[in-house]
């Protein structure tokens, strides 16, 4: 069996299509069906007059393209949808893009919504997505126009997805079994399922096998591929596989149901090719977001040279959590934020890592035994005495080691420490936060003291270090406060209620400010749980601003900023009288807010007048 693939922009009938081929409503969610919008991935079976398939149905919304992806790695054959009274859309390109990094080897275009265009646009639309198309993996693909509605061009696409199923090879089936979990859940009566797209190797019924990356042993108690009890499955297969004594909160998509003979990794030598339009932002150290098999991991990708047009470059993958990848495993990498794609590649063998560690040099290993001694700051001068080295050839073999991904360059002085050393910091301390945040999942984060104090670290080494990794998007560093990158803080309903009632806005005076003192006392007094660390948490993000004694709401210093400026814009220039006419308060109010707006660079005084500080504030 082989995996056939959906991609294409939202709304352009992917699911209707599935449906008009198989007879299955991939849409398995109410809401999926109520808004006509796929959110997640969808499964059919498809028989092509005996030639079988399973189909993976994708949501083509940029909001669930993490979706997309953990469906996508299975895909050899690849259905383009693309609608005729739309064309190619940024959806399409993207995942187009997007899968030229993994594991398909054919496409092609079905021509959506055909009926709804005459001959003559269908004609044009046809030509316009062809060029469209072009320097993309559909640019050769046949392009056949359908519709779902009247079953026009349906037994021709049929005919042609019969040929290239049938081309294409079989998965490696002696390999140890490989199975991405896309989807968990109970069936009554025979408890957990865990469903994949089986990438290499069998499984048979009583297999003992491992979920990773925890490592819990299993054995399988039933199998089934679409529906059909089966003893024994092979590579390429859609699985729906039963375990029982698990209970399904111990597992969720992105683990790996495999072989004993696999075992998780943090540390991956990689090939990567660079996605031309990254080009400009990729750099030799890259903060990312890693999609291996149905996993989506943080980490970082350190090149081993700078990426260049076209070119597959050797790098290291370091991840935050551990995950299971075979030689040959395909991978896609994204920015932490903007989520935009950088590139992809494949997972190379681990001989490739060891052949790195022997080709270095006697003094780069003098350097790394120095760092390796414990978690440390060292200077280049430090090491350069520990090591009996040249402080300058120091230099340079730490240049290179920091680009190779062994060494972690901070600041604050200048100085080094492991990287082996500094993860396992950052993962102590992204458990702490993560801890953290879900008791107090109303508090700005954890302040570099509070982790250091859990973690038994010097504070002054701590910061330094996590505000290197933070550079890199590792962890979030916010207003002082530490968090994970996808931490939001929000306030409990009883709060919400408390500070809406703690700092009101009269509508006569919309710009008068509470008293800072009475509000911080009654925070204190508070019965409300976590009042304190809350309040830590609106003043951080700037719901609420401290000016000199007073309280304001962050809403109240965007209106006043407002009125200034456009004060400002059109007069040129503004006392402090008119500014406090402007605003409609006391000079008490008038003279702190001033200099508030001084202090951040908004505002500068000459004399007795105010000026936006740059011309492009003025001009804006």
């Amino acid at each position: 069996m082989h995996i056939v693939g959906t991609a294409g922009h939202v709304d352009h009938g992917k699911s209707a299509l599935v449906n008009a081929l198989t007879g299955t409503n991939p849409d398995r969610w109410l809401e999926e069906q109520l808004r006509g919008m796929t959110l997640d991935l969808g499964f059919a079976h498809l028989d092509l007059d005996g030639i079988e398939a399973g189909i993976i149905d994708v949501p083509g919304h940029e909001r669930f393209l993490h979706n997309m992806l953990a469906g996508a790695a299975g895909m050899e054959l690849l259905l383009l949808v693309v609608a005729a009274d739309e064309g190619v859309r940024p959806q399409t390109v993207e995942h187009l893009q997007i899968l030229r990094y993994l594991n398909v080897r054919e496409t092609i275009v079905a021509v959506t919504k055909s009926d709804l265009v005459s001959l003559e646009d269908l004609a044009r639309s046809c030509d316009d997505i062809r060029r469209s198309l072009h320097g993309t993996i559909a640019q050769d693909a046949p392009l056949l126009p359908v519709s779902s509605t009247t079953r026009a061009g349906l037994d021709e696409l049929r005919t042609h997805m019969r040929s290239a199923l049938a081309q294409l090879p079989p998965r490696a089936q002696e390999a140890p079994a490989y199975l991405p979990i896309d989807r968990v859940f109970v069936l009554p009566g025979h408890g957990t399922i865990v469903t994949g797209t089986l990438m290499q190797g069998t499984l048979s019924t009583g297999d003992r096998v491992k979920l990773e990356p925890s490592g819990k042993p299993v054995r399988i108690r039933s199998l089934q591929s679409f529906g059909k009890a089966q003893q024994t499955v092979a590579g390429g297969a859609r699985v729906a596989a039963n375990l029982p004594g698990v209970e399904v909160s111990e597992i969720a998509r992105g683990e790996m149901l495999v072989a004993p003979e696999l075992a998780p990794a943090q540390t991956f030598a990689v090939q990567f090719t660079p996605l031309l339009e990254a080009l400009p932002i990729l750099r030799r150290r890259n903060a990312i977001r890693a999609y291996i098999g149905s996993a989506e991991i943080l980490g970082t990708l350190v090149l081993d040279e700078e990426p260049r047009e076209g070119a597959a470059i050797g790098g290291t993958l370091f991840l935050r959590r551990a995950t299971v990848a075979y030689p040959g495993t395909a991978f896609v990498v994204r920015r932490l934020s903007p989520k935009n794609l950088l590139g992809g590649g494949r997972i190379e063998t681990g001989a490739r890592a060891a052949e790195k560690r022997d080709a270095r040099s006697h003094d780069e290993d003098a350097v790394l035994g120095v760092l390796h001694r414990g978690l440390a700051a060292l200077t280049a001068t430090e090491i350069a005495r520990e090591a009996n080295l040249r402080e300058a050839r120091v230099e340079a073999l730490l240049k290179k080691l920091e680009s190779s991904g062994d060494v972690l360059a901070i600041a604050r002085p200048q100085a080094y420490v492991e990287a082996a050393h500094a993860e396992n910091l950052l993962h102590a301390a992204l458990r702490f936060l993560e801890e953290s945040e879900a008791r107090e999942p109303w508090a700005m984060g954890a302040t570099s003291v509070t982790i250091a104090r859990a973690l038994g670290v010097p504070e002054a080494l701590l910061v330094r270090v996590l505000n290197a990794l933070a550079d890199e998007g590792r962890l979030a560093r916010r207003a002082g406060f530490f968090s994970t990158t996808i931490y939001n803080p929000q306030l409990t309903p009883e709060q919400q209620a408390f500070f809406e009632e703690l700092v009101p806005v009269d509508p006569s005076n919309p710009l008068l400010p509470a008293e800072l003192a009475a509000v911080s006392a009654r925070v204190r007094q508070s019965a409300v749980s976590g009042a304190g660390r809350a309040f830590d948490m609106l003043l951080a993000k700037g719901v609420f601003v401290k000016v000199n004694e007073e309280l304001y709401r962050g809403t109240q210093i965007a209106q006043i900023r407002a009125r200034l400026q456009g004060f400002v814009r059109e007069h040129g220039r503004m006392t402090m009288a008119e500014f406090r006419d402007l605003i409609g308060t006391s000079r008490k109010y008038a003279v702190p807010l001033l200099e508030w707006f001084d202090a951040r660079g908004i505002t500068v005084r000459s004399g007795d007048y105010r000026m936006l500080r740059t011309a492009a504030e003025v001009q804006a």
